[in-house]
């Protein structure tokens, strides 16, 4: 959802003192850079604007910041225990059978083995089997093209974590 006027979750996060803010925000994405841009901007009049902002400071992180961005991001079909975000960014994995999980942990290994970091996946609303053939697809990529569809994923998924945060009734 986007908004023309400040919402009130949105009006509950720009009234945030800001240690309260950064925490939020890092529940959004483990990016300290990417938070303190957030942070910097605000207040935010729309969704929309926080979006755009949201989209920039993706666009803007470094190497080492998209690594610290993806460290926050669990495995594919290994949900965070106890962390319902993770679980439910992944419910597409959560009925897969025995096979396509071990499909996927192998895969996640090896894509790890050749990019050094998680594969990582806006995962909502995809199913095991698109994820697989996600990471099948991807692993062939090299290592800098990878890296432009990681900011990209990133970026959806810093979307969507964003609305639920400022979209949400206190």
């Amino acid at each position: 959802m986007t908004s023309s006027t400040t919402s009130g979750g949105l009006a509950r996060f720009n009234a945030l003192e800001e240690h309260a803010a950064y925490a939020a925000l890092h529940e959004v994405c483990a990016s300290a850079a990417w938070a303190h841009r957030l942070l910097s901007r605000r207040p935010y009049s729309t969704t929309d604007h926080l979006f755009v902002e949201s989209d920039a400071a993706t666009a803007g992180l470094t190497d080492p910041d998209l690594d610290e961005a993806m460290a926050g991001h669990p495995p594919i079909g290994r949900p965070k225990p106890g962390d319902p975000t993770s679980s439910r960014e992944q419910r597409g994995m959560a009925g897969a059978s025995e096979e396509l999980k071990a499909e996927m942990l192998e895969l996640n290994l090896a894509y790890q083995e050749k990019f050094g970091h998680v594969f990582l996946i806006c995962a909502t609303g995809r199913t095991g089997e698109q994820m697989r053939d996600a990471v099948r697809e991807r692993i062939g990529n090299a290592p800098g093209r990878e890296r432009e569809i990681v900011r990209t994923e990133l970026g959806k998924i810093n979307r969507i974590r964003l609305a639920r945060l400022v979209e949400e009734d206190a």
